[in-house]
């Protein structure tokens, strides 16, 4: 006898019902139809269509419910658990059936493998006992479902699904299927696979991808003093005020209302920032500073 059919659409002949199943048969396999789902019940010698697969009691079913994860087509799935010996469990709206996305399949670190509520896009393959798995989406796949983001989405704030961890950086697709890349630069920890993160777009690339970063706008993490200091750098004209750590106390003091040590702290921030330079004369904003946008 063949292997039963599984993870495909098929058309079955419906032989035996019982008080919560109709049965149905494909080669000799016998699939159970849960009389739940249906809207109507069905014909004995009759046909009925659905998707076949094993469920979790590893018995042959067939659901009216069509999912989008198919073995030739991929969808969004949400991660239900995980298994450290196995690998992650994955939703894909099938009754009492989840796919599992083996550990081979997933980062060497773990901590970097997806958790309860995250997202993965994903196909699924058949190994040769029969048995259901999912496949993570590849770079082909995301390029082709992606659309090129426009110029306008600088300084945007963007909601997306980690896709791929890299050593360069974290690949990632937006709700609005725009391609993004965090920098290590750009974010605090490492976000996990699967993972949604909330970003900012600092940069349109040539080719439709966004920039990101998951971190806060500098100015945002600042004291009060390193706040005053670059708004009055702003206020100028030429961006510069003729002060550094090496000018007068009392000369700090008339100008800012605070003291060295306070002025000293201010420019810390700014330059850890990135906002300022320090020269001989004093200080000025670094061209194109993140607080523009």
């Amino acid at each position: 006898m063949t292997n039963p059919i599984v993870g495909e659409i098929v058309k079955a002949s419906v032989t035996d019902e019982n008080e919560h199943y109709f049965f149905a048969q494909i080669d000799g396999h016998t699939y159970e139809i849960s009389k739940a789902e249906l809207q109507k019940p069905l014909k004995l010698g009759g046909l009925v269509t659905g998707f076949a697969y094993e469920n979790e009691n590893h018995k042959l079913e067939i659901t009216k419910t069509i999912p989008t994860v198919q073995k030739d087509s991929y969808g969004w799935g949400t991660v239900v658990a995980t298994r450290h010996d196995l690998g992650v469990f994955v939703a894909i709206g099938l009754p009492n059936k989840d796919l599992v996305v083996s550990l081979d399949d997933l980062p060497t670190i773990t901590t970097l493998w997806p958790q309860k509520g995250d997202r993965l896009m994903l196909s699924m393959k058949e190994d040769n006992k029969g048995r259901l798995w999912g496949e993570i989406a590849q770079q082909s796949i995301f390029s082709a479902v992606a659309r090129r983001a426009p110029q306008e989405m600088k300084s945007k704030k963007v909601k997306a699904t980690v896709y791929r961890n890299k050593i360069a950086g974290t690949l990632v697709i937006t709700d609005d299927y725009f391609l993004g890349f965090i920098h290590p630069s750009q974010r605090y920890d490492e976000p996990r696979l699967g993972e949604v993160v909330n970003a900012r777009v600092i940069g349109v690339r040539d080719d439709g991808t966004l920039n990101l970063s998951v971190k806060p706008l500098a100015y945002k993490t600042m004291d009060e003093d390193a706040k005053f200091l670059l708004m009055q750098l702003q206020r100028r004209k030429d961006q510069f005020l003729p002060f550094n750590d090496k000018s007068d106390p009392e000369a700090i003091k008339r100008q800012f209302g605070f003291s060295k040590s306070q002025f000293k702290r201010a420019l810390g921030h700014l330059y850890k920032a990135r906002l300022i330079e320090q020269i001989d004369q004093g200080i000025h904003l670094v061209e194109n500073n993140e607080t523009r946008n």
